[in-house]
């Protein structure tokens, strides 16, 4: 059956359902260069401004998925899980995740990606480790995932390739907000991936995508719906991201603090963060006897990591680069830490060189912004409070701006909860 753009957009401009058949005519014609990204783009404005039901955001998905290849897992000899996270600020969740949740004899095959603005790449921290490699073939992403367990790598260009074309074009068009586009552009790369299991790590706060805790519920609730029609176990946490997790902002500066976790230490929040996904990642694959946390005790998950680094070309006993010049950030008052903002701090971090404005441009393995004081700590007026680390002196000043309103410190403060909430079953 023959479809035309035009008629397509009018639909969703109008208020109106999507058919299947429109949907897959859309997204393959897209694909192909048929329809132009200017008629994509009202297409997608469109349903910005009206939104989906459940069955369209299905079938856009799906459609998506069937632009590309789909992996498959089911020869290797333990089950799989996947963490997803929405991004936040010093979210070095992954590095420390995949080992622990590979040392309890669940694989972990975690197709990652890029940082794009405050919000740091999960392959930008591990390429801060001299010699590690992002791109794996796929016979390699079997071999490793069967032999250690756990592979942190880039996604190959055949999975959901319209996707990529999509998201790009969101990008310049005002429409990456568009919560049926969200869920479908990362659900359609997982659900292609092929684990058996999914946990999403839906952020809410200042320095999420999500600012408002009513929008990630609606995320969080349509993927997790994505992901249970498609046949894979998907769980969300909704989880807090006004304030940083961690002591750290930036590539190296967050694999320090991934491998201090793995020694057994590390800040509360990243470890507590990482046993709650590692206990549902291993829930959702079907093994509940095992103790994430006393793998973290006993050096098993350090064992994996060291091994995960070394399978992929990098050295884990490397010294991580270090940044040349450093400023010190004091404390205004002294009092109670009672604010320290996550966007102002993802975005100083990102204007001393640890992100990008666009896909091409480079990072900074060094760069970054080191906490010494977390909301509710004690703080006296003076003292150091944060570091800035940068290899180009001339970037303090524009960083510095970002912090303007970042800080407060009061007579107390309540701490929120890490997690909000959960969905699914």
């Amino acid at each position: 059956m023959s479809f035309d753009a035009v008629d397509v957009i009018r639909t969703k401009r109008d208020k109106g359902e999507l058919s299947d058949g429109q949907i897959d005519w859309v997204i393959d014609a897209y694909t192909r260069g048929d329809v132009a990204d200017e008629q994509m783009s009202a297409l997608a404005m469109a349903i910005l401004l009206n939104g989906m039901n459940r069955r369209e955001i299905a079938r856009w998905t799906a459609a998506m998925i069937a632009s590309g290849e789909r992996m498959d897992f089911a020869k290797l000899s333990r089950p799989t899980a996947d963490k997803h996270s929405t991004g936040g600020v010093g979210d070095k969740i992954t590095l420390p995740l995949a080992p622990v949740v590979a040392a309890c004899g669940v694989a972990v095959p975690q197709l990652s990606g890029r940082g794009l603005g405050h919000t740091g790449g999960t392959l930008d921290k591990l390429e801060s480790i001299p010699g590690w490699r992002a791109a794996l073939s796929n016979d390699e992403l079997m071999r490793q995932l069967d032999e250690v367990g756990a592979v942190i790598c880039a996604a190959g260009d055949g999975l959901a390739p319209a996707d990529k074309k999509l998201y790009a074009l969101r990008d310049v068009t005002g429409t990456v907000e568009a919560i049926p586009l969200i869920a479908s552009s990362i659900m359609s790369k997982k659900i292609a991936e092929g684990t058996g299991a999914l946990v999403l790590d839906v952020k809410v706060g200042s320095g999420a995508f999500m600012k408002e805790l009513a929008d990630a519920r609606e995320l969080a609730e349509t993927m997790v719906a994505l992901g249970t029609d498609a046949g894979v176990r998907t769980v969300a946490l909704i989880t807090d991201m006004s304030v940083p997790l961690g002591l750290t902002a930036g590539n190296a500066l967050e694999v320090r603090e991934s491998v201090e976790v793995l020694a057994g230490g590390g800040p509360s929040d990243v470890v507590e963060l990482t046993i709650a996904l590692a206990a549902e990642m291993l829930a959702a694959a079907g093994v509940t006897d095992v103790d994430p946390a006393e793998k973290l005790r006993d050096g098993t998950a350090m064992d994996v990591w060291r091994t995960m680094i070394a399978a992929q070309g990098g050295d884990p006993s490397a010294v991580l680069p270090v940044a040349p010049e450093q400023h010190v950030v004091p404390a205004p008052a002294t009092g109670v830490l009672s604010k320290l903002d996550a966007l102002g701090i993802g975005v100083a971090a990102w204007r001393l060189g640890a992100g990008r404005a666009r896909k091409e441009d480079p990072v900074s393995p060094v760069a970054g912004v080191e906490l010494h004081a977390k909301p509710g700590d004690q703080v006296t007026e003076g003292q150091p409070l944060l570091t800035l680390h940068t290899d180009d002196p001339t970037r303090f000043d524009r960083a510095l701006e970002s912090l303007t309103d970042a800080i407060e410190v009061a007579a107390s403060y309540d701490r929120p909860p890490l997690v909000i909430d959960r969905i699914g079953e």
